[in-house]
């Protein structure tokens, strides 16, 4: 049997409930800790406002690319067993959560199934997610439109930028440096 081929995955990342950058960080180690995954870059950490169920706190949000050989309901997977390791309680839709973990796009593929849609859906409506992908991803297209042109169609009012760049995560993960994967 031929060896998986790696494709590039954008995995969008959230939470509002208890210490979410520490959460989004963790998630992030945990990620990039697994064997058939490899952190590429990280997108600048937003403060978001709530979407879809607005009577919650703010949200904060950053975007990851990696490389993996999983398919993606691999990769799901895997993103739903890191969010249980972290506490993740699914009560209401678009609701408060201590972490999320989406899988916006895996390399060319494209499906529309119950169980995993990709690109994610609705995802070039909301620019709590275009917005930290144009950081790592502008020239990515999603529905016949860059990434970058998404961005800056979206009603990005109140989203705030809380990093200088997509390094946040590693000094809450306890590292000093990206990454190394000799």
């Amino acid at each position: 049997m031929p060896e998986a081929k790696t494709v590039i995955a954008a995995i969008g990342l959230g939470g509002n409930i208890g210490d979410p950058r520490r959460t989004m960080a963790r998630a992030l180690e945990l990620l990039d800790a697994h064997p058939d995954i490899r952190l590429r870059t990280v997108s600048r950490l937003y403060r978001t406002p709530p979407w879809g169920k607005t009577d919650q706190n703010w949200f904060l949000n950053a975007c990851a690319l990696i490389e993996t050989r999983l398919d993606p309901h691999e990769l799901l997977k895997v993103c739903l067993d890191i969010e249980l390791r972290l506490d993740r309680v699914r009560t209401d839709r678009w609701g408060p959560r201590t972490i999320d973990l989406d899988v916006l796009l895996h390399g060319d593929f494209l499906s529309d199934h119950a169980d995993l849609t990709v690109p994610h859906p609705r995802m070039t409506e909301r620019a709590f997610v275009m917005v930290p992908l144009a950081d790592i991803a502008p020239r990515a297209v999603v529905n016949l439109q860059s990434v970058a042109d998404w961005a800056s169609e979206v009603d990005s009012d109140g989203i705030e930028t809380l990093s200088a760049d997509g390094n946040w995560w590693l000094a809450e993960a306890g590292m000093p440096e990206a990454p190394s994967h000799d």
